[in-house]
């Protein structure tokens, strides 16, 4: 799964995305590429309240780096701000989501063309092409 992007869903049941950002307990983080889909890792926290504790955002930030997307319910504009500024985009879905079912959405958007945050999210995960040079010697120079 070299093109793999990381996407976490906020959940307790580790079936649906059942967790708003701020207070989820628990997060499920995938490996997912056009054709696969792995489970990396199980993240779990303690009760936290949506409002007034904004540190309990920075743990969870910090645990999502790398990743392309957070799935949940509902995510706050601090939230929002901050985990755009590290590359991850929040995805607000219903409650009781099926993770399986977003998993191959988010599939089939990859197969038929990628909106621009998961564009930007595969491109990352490619690497530069190592023949772009060749392509550049090859069109030649206008002066």
């Amino acid at each position: 799964m070299d093109t793999a992007i990381k996407v976490a869903f906020a959940t307790t049941d580790m079936e649906t995305v059942n967790q708003h950002f701020g207070s989820a307990k628990s997060f499920a983080l995938y490996a997912v590429d056009m054709e696969n889909s792995e489970l990396l890792e199980v993240a779990q926290f303690g009760e936290l309240s949506q409002d007034g504790n904004e540190d309990k955002l920075s743990v969870k930030i910090d645990l999502l780096a790398g990743s392309a997307a957070v799935y949940c319910q509902a995510v706050g504009g601090s939230a929002i701000n901050q985990l755009v500024l590290k590359g991850i985009q929040p995805v607000k879905v219903h409650d009781g989501s099926k993770i399986k079912d977003l998993i191959i959405d988010l599939q089939n958007e990859m197969k038929a063309g990628p909106s621009s945050w998961l564009a930007k999210a595969i491109n990352q995960n490619k690497g530069p092409d190592p023949d772009r040079f060749n392509k550049m010697a090859d069109e030649g120079w206008d002066e």
